[in-house]
């Protein structure tokens, strides 16, 4: 697998990317679009079973994809699977999908990275009782610090909406947050991911530098590189 440099800014999630010098970016790969994985042409991916996109009739041809490309080298990371209130199947299907996925992170010793919309009840309550060793990342966060204080108690990754952390309202919850549990994202947006680092960097009260160095090492870990060199 190829990995980021220690200079490189990190984009953990993103959609479409194009090749950018000094960043590194996960791609992710929706289960519903049945790409091949020679279709897939970035250097790592993210793959999951999006909640909008899953219904009774497909649940078993995504799952079955699932199992497949999870033995693709280049697979960062299960996801994003998650729970949505607003929109997707019912509850109870969502659920038994995430679970799987869950499992399977669990299996291939992945991560899980998560979508959720206003299911937090629902997602700590899986956290709860599945105890998975897998770490966990929500990807798109733009909640309260108490939201984000449960989330990261539980030892879960946060990686920020794109929009939201650009503001000014976002700076408070940006210090709340354990510094050793943060990644940035575009999640494919045009946006220029540098901005975003400098503004999470000023609101921390660190250099831009010196968050790439925190982010590159929050990346070692949620990969288990870091256990492997030990």
């Amino acid at each position: 697998m190829i990995l980021p440099l220690p200079g490189d800014f990190i984009d953990i999630h993103t959609h479409g990317s194009q090749p950018v010098e000094g960043v590194f970016s996960v791609e992710n790969v929706m289960a519903h679009e049945g790409l091949n994985t020679g279709d897939i042409k970035a250097a790592v991916f993210s793959a999951g079973i999006h909640p909008w996109y899953l219904n009774p009739e497909n649940k078993i041809d995504l799952l079955s994809y699932m199992e497949n490309i999870s033995s693709d080298p280049r697979l960062l990371a299960i996801g994003e699977a998650g729970f949505d209130k607003l929109r997707g199947p019912s509850p109870e299907l969502q659920r038994s999908v995430f679970a799987r996925q869950a499992a399977m992170a669990e299996e291939r010793k992945k991560p899980l990275f998560i979508h959720c919309v206003r299911a937090w009840d629902e997602l700590l309550d899986v956290h709860k009782s599945l105890r998975p060793s897998s770490p966990w990342m929500v990807h798109g966060f733009r909640g309260k610090k108490e939201l984000a204080r449960q989330l990261t108690s539980r030892g879960m990754y946060l990686s920020f909406w794109f929009d939201f952390i650009i503001r000014s309202e976002s700076s408070d919850l940006i210090r709340s947050v354990p510094r050793e549990r943060i990644f940035i994202e575009t999640d494919g947006a045009d946006t220029d991911i540098r901005i975003i680092y400098g503004k999470v960097a000023s609101d921390i009260g660190v250099t831009t530098e010196r968050l790439k160095e925190i982010i590159n090492e929050n990346f070692r870990t949620l990969a288990g590189l870091n256990e492997l060199i030990r």
